[in-house]
């Protein structure tokens, strides 16, 4: 049953000269509405979900200032949207079941069955692997703007950040890298853990058709990505707490926008054709 989710933003899409079919980036609108019907279909398990996220969220928080680490918490937020492809895998299975008009319960999206079994989990730990290479970046960068002394507290580093010319150039170039890992992380892992969960494939085969597709589908990806990433400055704005719901919304419509873009390249005769069978 996936015809229907492999429509989500067809209405939005144009054909090339070349034959193939570009998807436009109004489409992100269509599977963000698909993700909060499916957020709205059984509420509890989709809200517990997030909910188990933002508490995990907290907890790692509060280790941080209680072993006096909370100088990483800037980088460590910002490694968030590395991983968290990875952590939203119940959302997709979630979804993949309302497609299926499986059952739905929260314990069945904590014990997700993976078709490419253990290859998921060497996707996810490539992306945690990701993630220390970004934090180990942040902290050369922190290094090369203020040399090598010790990290102050949290209020220092805000104050010296903000305050100062040269940590705004340092929050210049910080952001720069930082978005460069972002967008490596996200073209490798927007489509490549969905497709794991449906389908036997290798984490690295899986990664690399995940990039090739959000080349090809550029434009409609960029505004995915600020999407996902405007919804998840709502969720540090609110003290995390906004994850319980938004989470499991971008986890959901990024499940559509999968299938989406699948049902496009089959279209196109695209090498993910195989996946809408």
């Amino acid at each position: 049953m996936t015809a229907d989710l492999s429509n989500v933003g067809a209405a939005s899409s144009v054909q090339a000269r070349d034959g193939t079919y570009r998807v436009e980036p109004v489409a992100v609108w269509g599977w963000l509405a698909a993700g909060w019907r499916d957020l709205r279909t059984g509420p509890g398990s989709s809200l517990a979900y997030g909910g188990l996220v933002w508490l995990c969220s907290l907890l790692l928080v509060a280790c941080l200032f209680q072993r006096g680490y909370d100088y990483v918490l800037f980088p460590l937020t910002a490694g968030f949207l590395i991983v968290g492809p990875f952590l939203a895998l119940g959302l997709y299975e979630k979804s993949r079941r309302i497609a299926a008009g499986e059952p739905v319960n929260l314990l069945g999206m904590i014990l997700v069955a993976p078709a490419s079994g253990g290859q998921i989990l060497f996707a996810g730990a490539l992306l945690c692997l990701l993630m220390l290479a970004w934090m180990r970046a942040a902290v050369l960068i922190w290094a090369l703007f203020f040399g090598l002394l010790p990290f102050p507290g949290l209020d220092r580093t805000v104050s010296t950040l903000f305050t100062t010319p040269t940590g705004w150039v340092m929050l210049v170039a910080g952001s720069a890298v930082g978005g460069l890992f972002a967008a490596f992380s996200f073209a490798i892992s927007v489509f490549a853990l969905p497709m794991q969960l449906t389908e036997r494939t290798d984490a690295l085969t899986a990664m690399g058709s995940s990039m090739a597709m959000v080349w090809r589908q550029l434009p409609v990806m960029v505004s995915w990505g600020a999407v996902v990433v405007g919804l998840f400055l709502v969720s540090v704005a609110t003290g995390f707490l906004g994850l319980i719901v938004l989470f499991p919304l971008l986890g959901h419509a990024t499940w559509h926008a999968c299938r989406a873009m699948y049902g496009h390249e089959a279209i196109s005769g695209g090498a993910c054709s195989r996946l809408e069978s």
